[in-house]
């Protein structure tokens, strides 16, 4: 993969954030299809052996995507995000975590808001991600799960991903 992608990953714990800058060797329109399109999503969301399956996906300011990070041998973890606000191609913003089958949010575990911007710089898409959580426990939860080495699987997965789709 191209090494000279920007990925930054800040944590700030006085406010409660996570903020991801990555860069993109693509064009808008496809890194924005890649981000918002629900069979796009399950090709790189997800650190592999794990894979995302989507249950639902409506992609519009008060719908949500519910999905599932399903395990090699079948096992089922739930997340829901909520859809809060959109302009295409530019950035969109969500609330959401970990949830049942159903798209209930699980308390015992993290939800943070999610503002994504795109951002055409030369020939590349870099994507800024602010993550806003509601408490430092929740921060702190997340970062201990493998939040950072799962996304840049993650980020490496679309790379590999956008790669196959400008050919």
């Amino acid at each position: 993969m191209n090494s000279n992608l920007l990925f930054d990953f800040t944590v700030n714990k006085e406010n409660m954030t996570i903020e991801i800058k990555r860069e993109f060797n693509a064009s808008l329109k496809l890194v924005w299809q890649a981000w918002t399109t629900s069979e796009l999503l399950d090709q790189w969301w997800g650190p592999q052996p794990w894979r995302a399956e989507t249950k639902t996906m409506d992609f519009r300011v008060g719908g949500f995507w519910l999905y599932a990070m399903v395990s090699p041998e079948g096992e089922r973890h739930y997340a829901r995000t909520n859809f809060i606000s959109i302009v295409t191609e530019k950035s969109f913003a969500s609330k959401g975590g970990f949830s049942d089958e159903n798209g209930t949010i699980n308390p015992a575990f993290p939800v943070n808001l999610w503002e994504n911007n795109f951002i055409e710089v030369g020939d590349k898409v870099r994507v800024d991600m602010l993550l806003t959580y509601d408490s430092l426990a929740d921060l702190e939860t997340e970062i201990e799960m493998g939040f950072k080495e799962g996304m840049t699987v993650d980020f490496q997965q679309l790379d590999e991903l956008l790669l196959t789709l400008t050919k």
